[in-house]
């Protein structure tokens, strides 16, 4: 019998990212949370059709709900197929929701999904609080960027 190592049993499948999260918010926080999902949702989303790209998740009644993510309809799932866009709910602590009601509560702050991934066979999320970047801002972190990567680039030519 052959027995697991601990790295392969919690290796996890990255499954979307959400590339803009990270352009247009300044991320101060983030955790994992699970994510409920009826059966040819999680087919759909093993498959890899999800998209994050204008997601967010939103506290009502002390539950997290994630809005506007995009699960495709699994293709072999007729009649049990449920709406492509609809509010999913998230599975977290009750102590890690009233700590992010606090922070969304907070001016300019708001919930954002950085990822679906796989791990053990379920679907997590990567939640993370976030606070929107201004357009003057989104130019600075690019020259950063390209700053630190002219600068990488010397280097290694040096030597």
């Amino acid at each position: 019998m052959k027995r697991e190592t601990p790295t392969a049993r919690d290796a996890k499948k990255i499954v979307a990212h959400n590339r803009r999260a990270r352009h247009e918010y300044d991320i101060q926080e983030s955790l994992e949370a699970g994510l409920v999902l009826t059966g040819t949702e999680i087919k759909s989303v093993r498959a890899g059709k999800v998209q994050l790209q204008d997601a967010y998740a939103r506290i009502e009644n002390r539950e997290v709900w994630l809005h506007n993510v995009h699960i495709a309809p699994y293709e072999q799932g007729n009649i049990n197929n449920v709406a492509a866009v609809r509010p999913r709910k998230m599975l977290l602590h009750r102590r890690e929701i009233d700590r992010l009601l606090v922070k969304a509560q907070d001016r300019g702050l708001t919930l954002v999904p950085l990822s679906i991934y796989l791990r053990n066979g379920f679907a997590k999320i990567d939640l993370a609080v976030g606070k929107g970047r201004k357009l003057y801002d989104k130019r600075e972190a690019i020259a950063e960027r390209e700053a630190k990567r002219d600068q990488d680039r010397a280097m290694s030519e040096r030597h």
